[in-house]
């Protein structure tokens, strides 16, 4: 699967941030690869050419239980080995495929990854130094409680704007979070609970 948008500062598709890298996003399950472009301090996940999924346990590597295809899971891999802080990657079911995503190494470095799923559902997934802004660059909303996010404690918020989000360590470096659309609590904390650790080398 592949990476989403960034923050603090988004970016519109086709354009990217200074010293980051990424791709363009996919138009879908069936779309082609699209060209990858690979910066110096990062590199951008490869598109994906059909819908797939990997159940734990599926795939040899550290990054076999994420789901995609093994270019996904080989992008996931090359972030960990690069970073200090615990990379977490998404377990989905069928149908769901990475839109876009990219990394870079720069302020302990982060990464943004982003997947379509069933009529229209989206999932955002953010983290590292993903966000400079003491409030964690969460949405908007009513906080929830605690809830798992992969081994980790998040604060859920149910975003004023429809959607939840799952936030750990909002506001410092490294932190991470979970943005669903389209999808009901329930399956949003399910999705967010079974976030794998993406193993480092040795």
């Amino acid at each position: 699967m592949q990476p989403a948008t960034t923050r603090p500062e988004p970016t519109a598709a086709g354009t990217q941030a200074p010293g980051e890298t990424s791709t363009p996003p996919s138009d879908g399950p069936a779309a082609s690869e699209p060209a990858a472009s690979v910066e110096p301090g990062g590199s951008a996940l490869p598109g994906e050419s059909a819908a797939s999924s990997a159940s734990p346990g599926a795939t040899d590597g550290p990054a076999g239980a994420c789901s995609g295809n093994d270019a996904n899971r080989e992008f996931y891999a090359s972030v960990a080995s690069a970073v200090d802080w615990t990379v977490l990657c998404a377990v989905l079911p069928k149908g769901w495929y990475v839109s876009s995503g990219s990394y870079r190494l720069a302020n302990g470095g982060k990464l943004v990854i982003g997947y379509k799923g069933p009529a229209g559902a989206t999932i955002e997934l953010s983290e590292g130094a993903f966000c400079a802004d003491a409030s964690g660059c969460v949405p908007s909303g009513v906080d929830g409680g605690d809830v798992p996010l992969g081994p980790m404690t998040g604060t859920l918020v149910r975003i004023a704007a429809g959607g939840y989000a799952i936030g750990v360590d909002r506001g410092l470096n490294p932190s991470w979070q979970l943005v669903t659309h389209g999808l009901d609590q329930a399956t949003s904390v399910a999705f967010g609970a079974v976030l794998a650790v993406v193993a480092k080398p040795g």
